[in-house]
């Protein structure tokens, strides 16, 4: 752990990481609104945004900081990444923790890939499933919420509070400039959140979401240089069975209980080789393609 005069500190060192993520962000936009436009420096903000998505995701599993003052710093937390991310964060709440984690890609997870025309695995799936997530994702919050508002209503002005900073910011910056707020803001932003999304297709989609063939095969592991820079993102299986787990922990719970558990098929090397290979190579030639461990009758393409 990483200690603080204050009583406050890094629950893991390694979540500098994290924040270096979270300050370079907001540095990189603005360096960009200022300056201008900058191919390397935009390929990098667009990369960022798909590690403030997983920042994100790590934070509602396991909170960053820890010590007297903690409560404070990580409603704080929350909302940077609210307002870095474009969307509030309360929502992994409902749609992330109290869904997927809670049915793992099985017939009661609403945003399992194979709800979605069929168990597919290629290009169309993969660009189109962050919009039909959001369409059945979308009243799970509505719900949620309105039942937050019943039962607690200070933590659902807290929600909402997240709403409003969101939607502030974007309608400030696109006052002050249309043009940048859009490419250097919320075009990232919206980038970001469509990968947080198609993460779920990457790493499910042909897994055995019955798991009727093992108890482990739910899910896709990449490994790589996704998840040195990416929080190990890639190690799904693991992060799966241990949901309140450090991000840090997940490569060496990979290699020593899950690698050899799942099947061969669900354990990729690399997360850019498995997309080339399977996502547009397979687009023109079957043998690149993946085949599903789903049975036929546990599929629920005609509902």
């Amino acid at each position: 752990m990483t200690p603080c005069r204050s009583g406050l500190r890094l629950r893991n060192r390694r979540d500098w990481q994290s924040l270096l993520y979270l300050m370079a962000t907001p540095a990189l936009s603005a360096w960009l609104w200022l300056r201008g436009f900058n191919l390397l420096v935009y390929g990098l903000l667009l990369f960022l945004t798909l590690g403030i998505g997983v920042i994100h995701h790590n934070h509602t599993h396991l909170r960053m900081w820890v010590g007297s003052r903690a409560r404070l710093v990580n409603r704080a937390t929350d909302y940077l990444i609210t307002l870095l991310q474009g969307h509030p964060t309360f929502v992994f709440w409902p749609a992330h923790t109290g869904n997927h984690h809670r049915y793992k890609h099985g017939p009661q997870d609403v945003a399992r890939t194979y709800r979605f025309g069929g168990d597919t695995n290629h290009l169309a799936g993969y660009l189109l499933h962050p919009l039909q997530a959001v369409w059945v994702l979308f009243p799970l919050f509505m719900h949620w919420l309105g039942r937050l508002h019943r039962r607690h209503p200070g933590a659902w002005r807290y929600c909402m509070g997240q709403y409003g900073l969101w939607l502030s910011s974007w309608a400030l910056l696109l006052a002050l400039n249309p043009y940048k707020a859009l490419v250097y803001v919320i075009i990232p932003q919206l980038h970001g959140l469509h990968w947080l999304l198609a993460t779920n297709y990457l790493q499910h989609a042909h897994a055995d979401g019955s798991r009727s063939r093992g108890r482990y095969d739910y899910a896709r592991n990449f490994e790589g240089l996704v998840n040195p820079l990416l929080f190990n993102i890639g190690l799904h299986t693991a992060h799966h069975e241990h949901p309140r787990t450090h991000w840090s922990a997940l490569t060496g719970l990979h290699a020593t209980h899950y690698r050899a558990r799942v099947h061969p098929d669900l354990n990729e090397k690399g997360l850019v080789p498995y997309m080339w290979r399977v996502l547009l190579l397979g687009a023109f030639n079957k043998r690149h393609r993946s085949a599903s461990l789903m049975r036929a009758h546990d599929t629920d393409e005609s509902r």
